[in-house]
């Protein structure tokens, strides 16, 4: 079990170290923040102060250095707008991404995983075509998209709900349900394609034949079998409820942290937009990292197999 979250670990930190050295390079050649916080028609001394206040007239491999030193020592830099720490910026906008991201991480499961196993156990029936119907549209349609359907169904035409904002808890019930049904929809294919390839094995039929009720077949041998592929899907999503609320927060004006890094780019403000990537990062290769824990939990011999590949 050691060997085998050692792998993990290491795992995770190369990838989290990939994921930042690409976003610093990227950030680094998409422009000068010089220019956009000081306007292009700042006079050239000004310009160049700046870039050396802020060690923009290094090397890029130096930048690179720096800011791993910087980020090993806990700093992540300050904001070129304001001069704040850029860590205490983002960390004012979480509870408010929180506030939306967790329900509807909830809601996903709440309804994806019971709506993809009665499909399943109904195959073919009516139920199970409406189900699909829903989730392939869930699917397909662009969580932007949605966002501005239900804005304009239950804020516009209907005028129940508010379009934007977040001064009450009523602010967030569509913002909540547009991150919600995209997952939902997901984790109910996934959960049902799940669920018919297990109860096509042959154990299922020979747990059946020796007298096994259908309920204790489905508890006992289906679900379980059937929950790794779920957890996979699972664990994406939650990798991704940060960068998916980046498009809902738009949507609805919504303050969070997805919101931040919009606006954080359009003003070229490295420092935040590097930490909020870092976060965004960190939440995927946690989740990750659970998943693959959550395999050798629900199976052990996921375990046993890594371990004797080496982590393989």
């Amino acid at each position: 079990m050691t060997r085998f979250l050692l792998t993990r670990l290491a795992r995770a930190a190369l990838t989290l170290v990939f994921v930042v050295t690409i976003a610093f390079v990227i950030l680094r050649m998409s422009g000068d923040p010089a220019l956009t916080i000081l306007t292009p028609d700042a006079p050239p001394e000004a310009i160049t102060a700046f870039r050396k206040a802020w060690g923009l007239d290094q090397p890029l491999w130096v930048q690179y250095f720096e800011y791993f030193r910087a980020i090993f020592e806990g700093n992540l830099g300050r904001s070129m707008r304001d001069g704040r720490s850029a860590i205490s910026i983002v960390a004012e906008r979480v509870p408010l991404t929180l506030a939306l991201t967790i329900p509807a991480f909830l809601l996903k499961l709440a309804i994806g995983i019971p709506a993809g196993i009665y499909a399943a156990l109904h195959r073919n029936s009516w139920i199970d075509r409406a189900i699909m119907t829903v989730s392939v549209i869930g699917f397909t349609v662009p969580s932007f998209v949605l966002g501005l359907m239900l804005a304009l169904i239950f804020a516009v035409k209907l005028g129940w709900l508010p379009s934007g904002g977040s001064e009450t808890w009523r602010h967030a019930i569509l913002p909540i349900a547009t991150l919600s049904l995209v997952g939902a929809a997901v984790i109910a294919r996934f959960t049902r394609s799940a669920m018919l390839e297990v109860l096509g094995q042959p154990y299922i039929r020979t747990a059946s034949a020796k007298g096994v009720t259908w309920r204790d077949v489905v508890a006992r041998h289906a679900l379980p079998n059937a929950a790794i592929p779920t957890i996979t899907i699972v664990g994406f999503l939650v990798g991704s409820l940060v960068a998916g609320a980046v498009v809902v927060e738009s949507v609805f004006s919504w303050p969070g942290v997805g919101r931040l890094l919009i606006t954080s780019v359009a003003n070229r403000d490295l420092a935040v937009v590097q930490c909020i990537l870092l976060l965004v990062g960190a939440t995927m290769v946690a989740a990750n990292l659970i998943v693959d824990l959550a395999y050798g939990w629900v199976d052990p011999r996921l375990r046993t197999a890594s371990a004797k590949t080496g982590g393989g």
